[in-house]
Protein backbone atom coordinates (compact mmCIF):
# COMPACT_ATOMS: atom_id res chain seq x y z
CA UNK A 1 0.00 0.00 0.00
CA UNK A 2 1.13 3.33 -0.98
CA UNK A 3 1.73 6.85 1.35
CA UNK A 4 -0.74 8.98 1.52
CA UNK A 5 2.09 11.33 0.00
CA UNK A 6 3.17 8.65 -2.73
CA UNK A 7 -0.12 9.48 -4.60
CA UNK A 8 0.47 11.62 -7.22
CA UNK A 9 4.15 10.57 -6.79
CA UNK A 10 6.18 8.57 -7.91
CA UNK A 11 5.99 5.78 -11.11
CA UNK A 12 7.36 2.57 -11.93
CA UNK A 13 9.20 -0.40 -13.58
CA UNK A 14 11.14 -3.88 -13.63
CA UNK A 15 14.44 -4.69 -15.04
CA UNK A 16 14.93 -5.18 -18.48
CA UNK A 17 13.65 -7.04 -21.98
CA UNK A 18 16.24 -9.51 -20.68
CA UNK A 19 14.70 -10.05 -17.28
CA UNK A 20 11.41 -10.60 -19.21
CA UNK A 21 12.95 -13.36 -21.23
CA UNK A 22 14.39 -14.92 -18.16
CA UNK A 23 10.82 -14.32 -17.02
CA UNK A 24 8.69 -16.52 -19.52
CA UNK A 25 11.58 -19.33 -19.54
CA UNK A 26 11.03 -20.06 -15.70
CA UNK A 27 7.64 -20.45 -16.41
CA UNK A 28 7.60 -22.63 -19.54
CA UNK A 29 8.05 -25.63 -17.32
CA UNK A 30 4.91 -26.86 -15.82
CA UNK A 31 2.87 -29.43 -14.24
CA UNK A 32 -0.60 -30.69 -14.17
CA UNK A 33 -2.92 -27.97 -12.94
CA UNK A 34 -3.67 -28.99 -8.97
CA UNK A 35 -6.65 -27.25 -7.96
CA UNK A 36 -8.08 -27.55 -4.01
CA UNK A 37 -11.66 -26.74 -2.64
CA UNK A 38 -12.62 -23.74 -0.82
CA UNK A 39 -12.28 -25.83 2.65
CA UNK A 40 -8.55 -26.95 1.60
CA UNK A 41 -7.68 -23.19 1.81
CA UNK A 42 -5.65 -23.94 5.34
CA UNK A 43 -3.06 -21.84 7.66
CA UNK A 44 -0.41 -24.36 6.68
CA UNK A 45 -1.04 -23.70 2.98
CA UNK A 46 -0.81 -20.10 3.35
CA UNK A 47 2.13 -19.85 5.06
CA UNK A 48 3.79 -21.92 2.62
CA UNK A 49 3.12 -19.66 0.00
CA UNK A 50 3.78 -16.29 1.99
CA UNK A 51 7.04 -17.13 3.45
CA UNK A 52 8.28 -17.99 -0.51
CA UNK A 53 6.92 -14.78 -1.67
CA UNK A 54 8.57 -12.60 1.39
CA UNK A 55 11.99 -14.51 1.71
CA UNK A 56 14.69 -12.75 1.81
CA UNK A 57 16.11 -13.92 -1.10
CA UNK A 58 13.53 -11.98 -3.05
CA UNK A 59 15.11 -8.60 -1.20
CA UNK A 60 12.28 -6.69 -0.63
CA UNK A 61 10.55 -6.94 -4.66
CA UNK A 62 10.79 -3.21 -5.19
CA UNK A 63 10.43 -2.46 -8.98
CA UNK A 64 13.11 -3.08 -11.28
CA UNK A 65 15.07 -5.72 -9.20
CA UNK A 66 16.12 -9.06 -10.09
CA UNK A 67 13.74 -10.43 -6.69
CA UNK A 68 10.84 -8.70 -8.31
CA UNK A 69 11.40 -10.66 -11.46
CA UNK A 70 11.52 -13.54 -9.33
CA UNK A 71 8.71 -13.37 -7.67
CA UNK A 72 7.27 -12.52 -10.81
CA UNK A 73 8.10 -16.07 -12.24
CA UNK A 74 7.01 -17.92 -9.25
CA UNK A 75 3.43 -15.88 -9.00
CA UNK A 76 3.28 -17.33 -12.80
CA UNK A 77 4.24 -21.04 -12.35
CA UNK A 78 1.94 -20.67 -9.69
CA UNK A 79 -1.28 -19.67 -12.19
CA UNK A 80 0.04 -22.74 -14.36
CA UNK A 81 -0.10 -24.71 -11.80
CA UNK A 82 -3.90 -23.91 -11.05
CA UNK A 83 -4.59 -24.34 -14.34
CA UNK A 84 -5.07 -20.71 -15.01
CA UNK A 85 -4.70 -19.27 -18.76
CA UNK A 86 -2.32 -16.89 -20.26
CA UNK A 87 -3.83 -13.82 -20.37
CA UNK A 88 -0.73 -11.20 -21.06
CA UNK A 89 0.90 -10.24 -23.97
CA UNK A 90 3.69 -13.11 -23.14
CA UNK A 91 2.28 -15.41 -21.73
CA UNK A 92 1.40 -14.93 -18.17
CA UNK A 93 3.20 -11.62 -18.39
CA UNK A 94 1.48 -7.82 -19.60
CA UNK A 95 4.83 -6.52 -20.50
CA UNK A 96 5.22 -2.51 -18.59
CA UNK A 97 7.77 -0.22 -19.27
CA UNK A 98 9.71 2.40 -17.33
CA UNK A 99 12.72 4.65 -17.35
CA UNK A 100 15.09 4.61 -15.20
CA UNK A 101 15.98 8.13 -13.58
CA UNK A 102 18.47 8.84 -11.59
CA UNK A 103 17.51 10.84 -8.43
CA UNK A 104 18.95 14.68 -7.88
CA UNK A 105 21.28 15.31 -4.97
CA UNK A 106 19.39 15.73 -2.17
CA UNK A 107 16.33 13.27 -2.74
CA UNK A 108 18.16 10.42 -1.11
CA UNK A 109 20.63 9.11 -4.51
CA UNK A 110 20.04 6.31 -6.21
CA UNK A 111 17.89 5.43 -9.48
CA UNK A 112 14.30 5.21 -9.78
CA UNK A 113 11.92 3.83 -12.11
CA UNK A 114 9.17 5.74 -14.04
CA UNK A 115 6.32 4.52 -16.08
CA UNK A 116 7.05 5.16 -19.44
CA UNK A 117 4.30 6.70 -21.68
CA UNK A 118 4.53 3.51 -24.20
CA UNK A 119 6.83 1.31 -25.62
CA UNK A 120 7.74 3.66 -28.29
CA UNK A 121 8.26 6.46 -26.10
CA UNK A 122 10.96 3.90 -24.16
CA UNK A 123 12.50 3.50 -27.72
CA UNK A 124 13.83 7.08 -27.40
CA UNK A 125 15.59 6.99 -24.52
CA UNK A 126 19.25 4.88 -24.04
CA UNK A 127 19.30 1.67 -23.94
CA UNK A 128 20.75 1.42 -20.26
CA UNK A 129 17.91 3.71 -18.73
CA UNK A 130 15.17 1.30 -20.07
CA UNK A 131 13.16 -1.09 -17.86
CA UNK A 132 10.41 -3.59 -18.71
CA UNK A 133 8.59 -5.00 -15.85
CA UNK A 134 5.06 -7.04 -15.36
CA UNK A 135 1.61 -7.61 -14.34
CA UNK A 136 1.08 -11.01 -14.29
CA UNK A 137 -2.36 -12.02 -15.60
CA UNK A 138 -4.29 -15.26 -15.33
CA UNK A 139 -7.77 -16.09 -16.67
CA UNK A 140 -10.49 -18.29 -15.50
CA UNK A 141 -13.32 -18.60 -18.57
CA UNK A 142 -16.54 -17.97 -16.99
CA UNK A 143 -19.42 -20.96 -17.79
CA UNK A 144 -22.12 -19.57 -18.61
CA UNK A 145 -22.58 -18.32 -22.28
CA UNK A 146 -24.61 -15.47 -21.69
CA UNK A 147 -21.97 -14.25 -19.26
CA UNK A 148 -18.92 -14.96 -19.57
CA UNK A 149 -17.70 -12.35 -22.06
CA UNK A 150 -18.52 -10.08 -18.63
CA UNK A 151 -15.12 -10.56 -16.18
CA UNK A 152 -14.43 -9.65 -12.41
CA UNK A 153 -10.87 -8.61 -11.86
CA UNK A 154 -9.37 -9.90 -9.02
CA UNK A 155 -5.74 -8.42 -8.27
CA UNK A 156 -2.93 -7.74 -5.71
CA UNK A 157 0.36 -6.07 -5.95
CA UNK A 158 3.73 -8.25 -5.54
CA UNK A 159 5.91 -5.23 -5.37
CA UNK A 160 7.39 -3.78 -2.25
CA UNK A 161 10.17 -1.32 -1.27
CA UNK A 162 12.92 -3.27 -1.63
CA UNK A 163 16.24 -3.14 0.63
CA UNK A 164 18.74 -1.09 2.27
CA UNK A 165 21.51 -0.27 0.40
CA UNK A 166 20.28 -1.37 -3.38
CA UNK A 167 20.05 1.23 -6.04
CA UNK A 168 16.42 1.15 -6.11
CA UNK A 169 14.64 0.91 -2.99
CA UNK A 170 12.63 2.98 -0.68
CA UNK A 171 13.71 1.05 2.62
CA UNK A 172 16.31 3.02 3.72
CA UNK A 173 16.30 1.57 7.28
CA UNK A 174 19.57 0.44 7.96
CA UNK A 175 20.47 -2.06 10.79
CA UNK A 176 20.62 -6.12 11.54
CA UNK A 177 17.84 -6.25 8.88
CA UNK A 178 17.74 -4.23 5.79
CA UNK A 179 15.55 -6.12 3.77
CA UNK A 180 11.69 -5.06 3.64
CA UNK A 181 9.98 -8.39 2.67
CA UNK A 182 6.57 -6.84 2.74
CA UNK A 183 4.67 -10.05 3.93
CA UNK A 184 1.83 -7.96 4.76
CA UNK A 185 2.01 -5.42 2.28
CA UNK A 186 1.36 -6.93 -0.57
CA UNK A 187 2.63 -10.71 -0.14
CA UNK A 188 -0.54 -11.80 1.64
CA UNK A 189 -2.63 -10.12 -0.80
CA UNK A 190 -1.06 -12.17 -3.52
CA UNK A 191 -1.24 -15.41 -1.54
CA UNK A 192 -5.07 -14.50 -1.36
CA UNK A 193 -5.47 -14.09 -5.29
CA UNK A 194 -3.78 -17.63 -5.92
CA UNK A 195 -5.54 -19.60 -3.34
CA UNK A 196 -8.67 -18.01 -4.49
CA UNK A 197 -7.97 -18.65 -7.80
CA UNK A 198 -7.08 -22.42 -6.68
CA UNK A 199 -10.28 -23.16 -4.94
CA UNK A 200 -12.45 -21.63 -7.76
CA UNK A 201 -11.25 -23.33 -10.47
CA UNK A 202 -11.38 -26.35 -8.43
CA UNK A 203 -15.16 -26.25 -8.27
CA UNK A 204 -18.14 -25.48 -10.39
CA UNK A 205 -17.14 -22.87 -13.16
CA UNK A 206 -17.83 -19.38 -12.31
CA UNK A 207 -20.80 -17.87 -14.71
CA UNK A 208 -18.80 -14.85 -15.48
CA UNK A 209 -14.81 -14.56 -16.08
CA UNK A 210 -12.64 -14.42 -13.53
CA UNK A 211 -9.40 -12.43 -14.31
CA UNK A 212 -6.38 -12.87 -11.27
CA UNK A 213 -3.53 -10.70 -11.03
CA UNK A 214 -0.59 -9.79 -9.78
CA UNK A 215 0.20 -5.83 -10.70
CA UNK A 216 3.48 -4.54 -10.46
CA UNK A 217 4.63 -1.61 -9.43
CA UNK A 218 1.87 0.10 -6.77
CA UNK A 219 4.65 0.87 -4.14
CA UNK A 220 5.51 3.86 -7.06
CA UNK A 221 2.24 4.95 -7.61
CA UNK A 222 -0.56 2.36 -8.72
CA UNK A 223 1.38 2.10 -11.96
CA UNK A 224 0.99 -0.96 -12.46
CA UNK A 225 -2.98 -0.80 -12.71
CA UNK A 226 -2.72 2.42 -14.62
CA UNK A 227 -0.99 0.48 -16.90
CA UNK A 228 -3.69 -1.91 -17.18
CA UNK A 229 -6.60 0.61 -16.82
CA UNK A 230 -4.81 2.26 -20.15
CA UNK A 231 -3.71 -1.58 -22.02
CA UNK A 232 -6.61 -4.02 -20.47
CA UNK A 233 -6.78 -7.56 -21.98
CA UNK A 234 -10.65 -6.95 -21.87
CA UNK A 235 -12.40 -3.94 -22.75
CA UNK A 236 -13.10 -2.16 -19.26
CA UNK A 237 -16.65 -2.17 -20.58
CA UNK A 238 -16.82 -5.53 -20.19
CA UNK A 239 -15.73 -5.60 -16.20
CA UNK A 240 -18.04 -5.98 -13.82
CA UNK A 241 -16.36 -5.12 -10.40
CA UNK A 242 -12.63 -5.22 -9.38
CA UNK A 243 -11.69 -6.43 -5.54
CA UNK A 244 -7.89 -6.03 -5.16
CA UNK A 245 -6.77 -7.87 -1.81
CA UNK A 246 -4.15 -6.01 0.50
CA UNK A 247 -2.50 -6.65 3.74
CA UNK A 248 -4.04 -9.43 5.15
CA UNK A 249 -1.98 -10.97 7.36
CA UNK A 250 -2.84 -9.46 10.77
CA UNK A 251 -6.54 -9.23 12.24
CA UNK A 252 -7.97 -5.87 12.68
CA UNK A 253 -10.18 -6.02 15.91
CA UNK A 254 -12.40 -2.82 14.21
CA UNK A 255 -13.31 -5.40 11.64
CA UNK A 256 -14.14 -7.42 14.61
CA UNK A 257 -11.00 -9.69 14.94
CA UNK A 258 -9.83 -12.79 13.47
CA UNK A 259 -11.28 -13.71 10.51
CA UNK A 260 -12.94 -10.78 9.47
CA UNK A 261 -11.94 -7.93 6.93
CA UNK A 262 -13.42 -4.43 5.70
CA UNK A 263 -14.18 -2.83 2.53
CA UNK A 264 -12.64 0.62 1.52
CA UNK A 265 -14.98 2.98 0.21
CA UNK A 266 -17.91 0.40 1.30
CA UNK A 267 -20.27 3.34 1.08
CA UNK A 268 -19.90 4.12 -1.89
CA UNK A 269 -21.36 1.60 -4.20
CA UNK A 270 -23.93 -1.92 -3.48
CA UNK A 271 -20.86 -4.51 -3.32
CA UNK A 272 -20.34 -4.31 0.47
CA UNK A 273 -24.64 -4.72 0.77
CA UNK A 274 -24.69 -7.55 -1.71
CA UNK A 275 -21.60 -9.10 0.10
CA UNK A 276 -23.29 -8.77 3.32
CA UNK A 277 -26.88 -10.48 2.34
CA UNK A 278 -24.63 -13.55 2.31
CA UNK A 279 -23.12 -13.21 5.39
CA UNK A 280 -19.79 -12.49 3.99
CA UNK A 281 -17.79 -11.31 6.97
CA UNK A 282 -16.58 -7.86 5.20
CA UNK A 283 -17.19 -4.49 6.79
CA UNK A 284 -17.13 -0.64 6.21
CA UNK A 285 -13.04 0.54 6.36
CA UNK A 286 -13.27 2.28 10.06
CA UNK A 287 -10.89 4.71 9.40
CA UNK A 288 -11.65 6.58 6.17
CA UNK A 289 -9.39 9.65 7.62
CA UNK A 290 -5.95 7.41 6.12
CA UNK A 291 -7.72 7.58 2.79
CA UNK A 292 -7.39 3.65 2.09
CA UNK A 293 -9.86 3.79 -0.88
CA UNK A 294 -7.31 6.33 -2.97
CA UNK A 295 -4.22 4.33 -1.55
CA UNK A 296 -4.30 1.04 -3.50
CA UNK A 297 -4.67 -0.32 -7.02
CA UNK A 298 -8.54 -0.17 -7.14
CA UNK A 299 -8.58 3.34 -7.46
CA UNK A 300 -6.97 3.76 -10.67
CA UNK A 301 -10.29 1.32 -12.20
CA UNK A 302 -12.34 3.10 -9.67
CA UNK A 303 -11.63 6.31 -11.84
CA UNK A 304 -12.60 4.56 -14.91
CA UNK A 305 -15.81 3.86 -13.82
CA UNK A 306 -15.46 0.45 -12.67
CA UNK A 307 -16.81 -0.51 -9.26
CA UNK A 308 -13.12 -1.01 -7.35
CA UNK A 309 -12.68 -1.91 -3.90
CA UNK A 310 -10.01 -3.50 -1.74
CA UNK A 311 -10.51 -5.60 0.73
CA UNK A 312 -8.24 -5.49 3.88
CA UNK A 313 -7.39 -6.29 7.95
CA UNK A 314 -4.69 -3.99 8.55
CA UNK A 315 -4.53 -2.81 11.75
CA UNK A 316 -2.06 -0.13 11.11
CA UNK A 317 0.76 -2.50 13.00
CA UNK A 318 4.10 -0.58 13.38
CA UNK A 319 5.77 -2.90 10.77
CA UNK A 320 3.84 -1.34 7.77
CA UNK A 321 7.15 -0.69 5.11
CA UNK A 322 9.89 -1.81 7.61
CA UNK A 323 12.00 -4.96 8.01
CA UNK A 324 9.50 -6.03 10.40
CA UNK A 325 7.10 -6.80 8.31
CA UNK A 326 8.45 -10.85 7.87
CA UNK A 327 6.06 -13.98 7.38
CA UNK A 328 6.74 -14.83 10.71
CA UNK A 329 4.52 -11.53 12.26
CA UNK A 330 1.22 -13.19 10.29
CA UNK A 331 -1.36 -14.77 11.68
CA UNK A 332 -2.24 -17.78 8.81
CA UNK A 333 -5.08 -18.91 10.74
CA UNK A 334 -6.79 -15.30 10.13
CA UNK A 335 -5.59 -15.34 6.42
CA UNK A 336 -7.09 -18.89 5.75
CA UNK A 337 -10.51 -17.30 7.37
CA UNK A 338 -10.36 -14.07 5.36
CA UNK A 339 -9.62 -15.67 2.00
CA UNK A 340 -12.43 -18.41 2.87
CA UNK A 341 -14.53 -15.17 2.92
CA UNK A 342 -13.35 -13.79 -0.10
CA UNK A 343 -13.46 -16.76 -2.65
CA UNK A 344 -17.17 -16.64 -1.42
CA UNK A 345 -17.25 -12.78 -2.82
CA UNK A 346 -15.74 -13.46 -5.52
CA UNK A 347 -18.37 -16.35 -5.83
CA UNK A 348 -21.29 -14.12 -5.83
CA UNK A 349 -19.51 -11.22 -7.94
CA UNK A 350 -19.45 -13.71 -10.77
CA UNK A 351 -22.18 -15.48 -10.16
CA UNK A 352 -24.75 -13.00 -9.06
CA UNK A 353 -26.40 -9.08 -10.02
CA UNK A 354 -23.51 -6.63 -11.20
CA UNK A 355 -22.61 -4.10 -7.76
CA UNK A 356 -23.74 -0.12 -9.02
CA UNK A 357 -21.82 2.98 -7.70
CA UNK A 358 -23.99 4.75 -5.47
CA UNK A 359 -25.05 8.36 -5.96
CA UNK A 360 -22.09 10.38 -5.43
CA UNK A 361 -19.74 6.96 -4.45
CA UNK A 362 -17.79 7.21 -8.41
CA UNK A 363 -14.62 8.91 -7.43
CA UNK A 364 -14.07 11.67 -9.39
CA UNK A 365 -10.32 12.06 -11.08
CA UNK A 366 -7.64 13.98 -9.86
CA UNK A 367 -6.64 17.66 -11.00
CA UNK A 368 -4.22 17.68 -13.79
CA UNK A 369 -0.77 17.34 -12.15
CA UNK A 370 1.58 20.78 -12.25
CA UNK A 371 4.28 20.24 -15.36
CA UNK A 372 7.94 20.94 -14.19
CA UNK A 373 10.83 17.68 -12.66
CA UNK A 374 9.50 15.70 -10.28
CA UNK A 375 11.68 13.93 -8.07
Amino acid sequence: MIRPHDLLGRRASVRAALGTALLLAACSHGSAPVARPLNAITPAAVATLLSQLADDSLRGRMTGTPGAEKAAAMIAREMQRIGLEPAGDSGYFQRVPFVLLVARPGQGGGTFPRLAASFAALDTVPVERRRISVNVLGLLPGGDPNLRAEHILVDAHYDHIGAAGDPMNICRLAGADSICNGADDDASGVVAVLEIARALSGGPRPQRTILFAAMTGEEIGLTGARWYADHPIRPLAEMVANLEIEMIGRSDSLAGGPGRGWLTGYERSTMGDLLATQNIPLVPDARPAQLFFQRSDNYALALRGIVAHTLSSFNLHTDYHRPSDDASRADPVHMAAVIQAAARAVRLLADGPKPEWKPGGWPDPPAPRPAGPRP
